[in-house]
């Protein structure tokens, strides 16, 4: 049976996003990395067999090959809490090219909150490596993922989408700043040092903070950064003295549950004063019922956005540009992909020469001498291999033509692979 050549419409993509879900139903989809792994058992059972999952703050989304949106939204609803309902309410699903031109505008920043973040490339890298070590890549969507981050690279080198501050840690400093005015005589209480953590962490400083306390469940993670700018350092037990203590509260952590719970607010409670605090987690770290306290300003990731920073503005002017880059890149996949349907024709043509070489090589080898034996043999294998050349130069010349390749099939009596299975 003939096997079909992989196409551009054999691509999938499905998710929900900040642009429709709210965090409340992002952090439903939102998979932690032992429920990634549950989704891509699940889908190779199933005979799933090239895609990938992104789950970051901001979305939850799957890339795949050869699978209907279908099966890809019920693996979704299966392995994260969220249901069939939520997802037809604020999810997407996109076939083909426009699956394709999504996974490129994810990677270089022009599909998230804040324009051209500068995180989203690692999250998605992430995402394709963590499904790549479990051989869920095939070798189409290997090739795709160098063109999506060769986009990406040559959106930063080739225009000015990457320069200003475009990262979530960058829009919760910004928030703060538009609240106080001033960080330098601020106490704040940094919680979670992780990536977003420690990009926090510099942004702070950066924009004048003094007084500033780190807090992570693993101490000598949020001591390493604390050394690096001279910071003080406490302990989780001691995070409710600290909250009551702080103007501004950060917390970026990676628990799938809340860190700061209303409990942790009691100290808080009993000598209240004015308080920011923003949570860059989803699942959100911080319980939301202590938004409702009147002393307290509480901003997730819904809020944070840079869209009135004139560095925003810059960036925008640059979306012309990286759509231009994302064109020709897409372009030069397609351009791959549609000469790997004369791969089986190669294959069998140089099979066959090379039958034909050793044939006629078995049955001179025993009148030729010992010695002329390599050199015969060598002889033999550059001639067929310079006949064999024009032959494949003329099908990857025209490998859009199917014409072409049954001509060959057809003059040199080819059996391909894709014929035989």
């Amino acid at each position: 049976m003939s096997v079909e050549a992989p196409k551009i419409t054999d691509f999938c993509a499905v998710g929900v996003n900040h642009w429709e879900a709210s965090i409340d139903v992002r952090e439903r989809f939102s998979l932690s990395d032992a429920r990634k792994k549950d989704l891509i058992d699940g889908a190779r059972r199933e005979g799933i067999e090239s895609f990938f999952v992104v789950s970051t703050c901001n979305r939850t989304e799957i890339f795949a090959q050869d699978v209907t949106a279908q099966e890809l939204i019920r693996l979704l609803v299966t392995y994260s809490d969220g249901t069939l309902e939520e997802f037809h309410n604020y999810g997407f699903e996109k076939e083909g090219q426009h699956a394709v031109e999504h996974l490129f505008q994810v990677t270089v920043g022009l599909d998230s909150q804040i324009l051209g973040d500068v995180q989203v490339v690692n999250q998605v890298k992430e995402g394709y490596e963590f499904a790549s070590d479990l051989d869920a890549v095939g070798g189409e969507l290997h090739r795709l993922m160098q063109h999506v981050f060769r986009a990406h690279k040559r959106s930063r080198n080739e225009t000015s989408l990457g320069e200003g501050a475009a990262t979530t840690a960058y829009a919760a400093v910004k928030f703060a700043i538009e609240t106080f005015d001033k960080l330098k005589n601020k106490n704040i209480l940094l919680i979670g040092t992780g990536k977003i953590g420690k990009v926090t962490c510099k942004n702070l400083i950066n924009l004048g903070a003094k007084k500033l306390t780190l807090i992570n469940r693993t101490r000598d993670r949020a001591e390493f950064v604390a050394d690096k700018f001279d910071l003080k350092v406490a302990d989780m037990e001691d995070m409710p003295e600290e909250i009551a203590e702080a103007d501004l509260v950060i917390v970026a952590t990676g628990a799938q549950e809340p860190v700061v719970t209303l409990d942790d607010m009691k100290p808080s409670v009993m000598n209240p004063s004015f308080k920011v605090m923003v949570d860059l987690s989803v699942p959100r770290n911080i319980d939301p019922q202590i938004g409702e306290l009147k002393f307290i300003d509480l901003a997730n990731m819904d809020f944070l956005t840079d869209v009135t920073d004139e560095a925003y503005r810059r960036r925008e002017e640059n979306i012309p540009l990286v759509k231009k880059i994302i064109d020709d890149e897409l372009t030069d996949y397609k351009n791959w992909l549609s000469k790997q349907k004369i791969v089986p024709t190669i294959k069998a043509l140089t099979n066959k020469f090379d039958s034909i070489r050793e044939d006629e090589f078995d049955f001179f080898k025993n009148k030729i001498s010992d010695t002329d034996k390599e050199k015969v043999e060598n002889l033999t294998r550059r001639i067929v291999n310079k006949i064999a050349a024009y032959s494949i130069e003329h099908l990857r010349d025209h490998h859009e033509s199917e014409q072409v390749t049954k001509v060959v099939n057809d003059m040199f009596k080819l059996e391909t692979e894709t014929e035989n299975e």
